[in-house]
């Protein structure tokens, strides 16, 4: 994990970034990176034509974490966020290293944008009747 030394964001957060890598030998000959600071998980994909999509960390819901023995054996790790953003709802950060302090980091964060933006656990819950506008009684 790459910590800047400039912070980030009024919280005073330091940005964490790591890359995708390929599961032999934990090379970083890829095109995926992921960047966390403050406020938001970021990705970013592609070398002729890139995306940066971000995931909004008061919407992470749930984060584990699955080590295939490959994985395992080169020390990385595939990290699944599940969140209610649109564009990601299950984002999958693949074949990362210290995938357990990225992790870490992601629910120290979350909890952190949560409290200050005071949301609540139940607060995520939707229901049948969130995309229903009009209801006749």
């Amino acid at each position: 994990m790459d910590t800047n030394n400039r912070r980030e964001n009024a919280n005073d957060v330091p940005a964490i970034k790591e890359r995708k890598r390929w599961l032999f030998f934990g090379l970083p000959f890829t095109f995926t990176k992921y960047s966390l600071d403050a406020k938001c998980l970021k990705l970013y994909k592609g070398f002729f034509t890139t995306t940066e999509d971000d995931i909004l960390l008061f919407r992470v819901m749930d984060v584990s974490i699955r080590r295939s023995l490959m994985q395992r054996i080169f020390q990385l790790g595939t990290m699944i966020v599940i969140s209610s953003d649109k564009t990601n709802p299950n984002l999958e950060i693949k074949n990362i290293k210290r995938v357990h302090a990225f992790k870490d980091a992601l629910d120290d964060r979350v909890e952190k944008e949560r409290l200050r933006m005071r949301f609540k656990a139940g607060e995520f819950v939707s229901t049948d009747f969130d995309d229903d506008e009009n209801i006749n009684t």
